[in-house]
């Protein structure tokens, strides 16, 4: 992780991506900090929304239309209506205050893609881990993965229309998440809400993150 991230105090408030004047663009002395971010979760979670809804530039999504061939691997029950998936990565961008860029990185859900997961993160100062609550079991494999590797990430569960709210300490309890790891309910298609996720996590890197 970039020294100039290690050494932020706290979590930069927001800047609107409409605001052209950032100071990295008007003052080219002042370069911005870039740091890489992956979305990660289970098949339909809601990665490429949450990419979408918070990307200041046109994310970059790698959707293939859904086939017959898939029938019997993508369980489609909690989602019936989706009809493409991620078969690489999703990309976006968003600036934030004090010169801080993410990167987003969106990982495909699918088990047959995990082989590109290690290619993905390279480089990421963590992970936000979607889950559903209507199959938390999808998330598992995302988390053991980071928690494997040991890189820092918090659980933001999609709240999607129809299923039952959950607290975070239920979910938490769930998924046995360790308590010093953010977790909290928010809404991929909402971008203040889907934002407050990425600097839940930002926040986390940093107090996970050595001197």
């Amino acid at each position: 992780m970039d020294s100039a991230v290690s050494d932020a105090v706290g979590v930069p408030p927001l800047v609107e991506p409409d605001d052209d004047l950032k100071a990295w663009q008007t003052d080219r002395t002042r370069a911005p900090v870039a740091t890489k971010i992956v979305v990660a979760g289970g098949f339909g979670v809601g990665k490429t929304t949450l990419v979408t809804s918070v990307s200041e530039i046109t994310p970059l999504q790698t959707e293939a239309l859904m086939t017959e061939a898939s029938e019997e691997t993508d369980d489609l029950t909690a989602t019936p209506g989706k009809l493409t998936t991620t078969v690489a990565m999703d990309f976006g961008r968003i600036t934030l205050d004090d010169d801080l860029v993410l990167y987003l990185f969106g990982t495909p859900g699918q088990q047959r893609f995990w082989f590109m997961w290690d290619d993905l993160v390279r480089g990421a100062i963590g992970a936000v881990v979607l889950a559903d609550t209507r199959r938390l079991k999808d998330c598992f494999p995302a988390l053991d993965y980071f928690e494997s590797c040991g890189m820092p990430y918090v659980v933001a569960v999609n709240h999607f229309d129809g299923s039952e709210l959950f607290e975070p300490e239920d979910v938490r309890e769930a998924l046995t998440i360790p308590p010093h790891i953010p977790v909290m309910i928010m809404d991929a298609r909402r971008r203040v809400s889907a934002i407050e996720s990425l600097l839940a996590l930002v926040a986390h890197a940093l107090e996970e993150t050595p001197e």
